[in-house]
């Protein structure tokens, strides 16, 4: 089974690692000041002990202004970090009239927004191998070769770069996928591979199966 679980790619290096480099170095000129502080004697006055960097007083404010920066950053980076999710459910008449369909949206549970940076599908039909993993173009053109029409069998949203997931309290979602029975039928998984990008440069990633539970809560839908 594959891993569905939502999980952080990349950090925004200005935003994370430049706080970090700034921090390290500010420490290690404090070490060096301590260092130095406590060569006495005739050693003092010679090179390098004699070598003073910064001044003990602002040294000090700048570390706690350092520190207070990295950890804001990291509290803020967990506000803002988006919750990629999905919702779906057997509706009527989305594709064909009096026909059922499986409907499934995306969503983002955070409160703040999230960019698209990418979206890739990967395809296992019924008892097959797992396809590559492609673009929307790409999917398109594989499930034609399996004989899927798009707009009968199926119909697919585009989620190009750049495009806004918002964050919503009310967990409103955005169409990925709607599919016909035949659909459900001879295809066992469609992984859909979001990945997004968050208010401080974060990008996050979720792969979601399209198709989980779709067999199971069409027992329950009335034909």
């Amino acid at each position: 089974m594959h891993e569905d679980a939502q999980r952080r790619v990349r950090r925004s290096p200005l935003l994370s690692i430049t706080p970090i480099v700034l921090l390290a170095v500010l420490t290690l000129v404090l070490l060096w000041e301590i260092v130095r502080a406590n060569v006495t004697g005739e050693a003092a006055r010679q090179w390098p002990w004699r070598l003073q960097l910064m001044d003990m007083n602002p040294l000090g404010s700048l570390l706690a202004v350092a520190v207070a920066g990295v950890l804001a950053r990291a509290q803020y980076a967990r506000t803002v970090r988006p919750a990629l999710g999905w919702r779906s459910t057997w509706v009527r008449g989305e594709l064909e009239p009096d026909e059922r369909a499986w409907r499934v949206g995306v969503l983002n549970g955070g409160q703040h927004h999230a960019v698209v940076e990418r979206v890739d599908y990967q395809c296992v039909p019924r008892g097959g191998e797992p396809g590559p993993w492609t673009d929307h173009a790409g999917l398109i053109a594989e499930l034609a070769a399996a004989r899927f029409v798009f707009g009968k069998d199926y119909r697919m949203g585009t989620f190009s770069p750049g495009f806004p997931l918002s964050g919503s309290t009310g967990h409103s979602t955005v169409e990925a996928g709607v599919f016909a029975q035949r659909f459900v039928d001879e295809i066992d998984v469609l992984l859909m591979r979001v990945r997004v990008t968050d208010a401080v440069g974060d990008s996050h990633e979720r792969s979601m199966d399209l198709m989980r539970g779709a067999r199971v809560e069409r027992e329950g839908f009335p034909d």
